[in-house]
């Protein structure tokens, strides 16, 4: 429940940031913010898959009546998945920043939506029960 808040915030944030950043800053501000939600959604995306394939890595040994732990070819599928989801980001990052020269600090606005999603969520609290 919480991911999802995170998640919908976040796509709000950009989506209310390149508007304002086209109307003020032009299409490079346009731009750059959008490329900055891009970047951090692949980054929550990388992130977020390395964390259920540990998840899954770790828990499969003792669903499975195998001996409990990570087999090591497990482990090594987790650990390039990782680097290629990694490998992918910087990639991204490169286009963006590099090719695309979108505005760097429309870049950082739009790579700053998860951050001001969770600091939206802190201020807010917790719910009530």
């Amino acid at each position: 429940m919480l991911l999802h808040r995170l998640e919908r915030t976040a796509v709000l944030f950009i989506v209310v940031a390149t508007a304002a950043g086209g109307l003020l800053g032009g299409l490079a501000w346009a731009g750059g913010i959008l490329g900055g939600g891009v970047l951090a959604a692949t980054s929550y995306w990388a992130i977020r898959s390395s964390v259920d394939a540990l998840i899954q890595t770790m828990g499969r040994g003792q669903a499975s009546g195998e001996a409990p732990g990570p087999t090591r070819p497990r482990v090594a599928r987790a650990v390039i998945a990782l680097l290629g989801r990694h490998a992918l980001l910087g990639l991204t990052a490169y286009v963006i920043i590099v090719r695309l020269r979108l505005h760097p600090v429309g870049v950082l606005i739009g790579a700053s939506a998860v951050v001001f999603a969770a600091a939206r969520e802190a201020v807010r609290g917790r719910p009530q029960v």
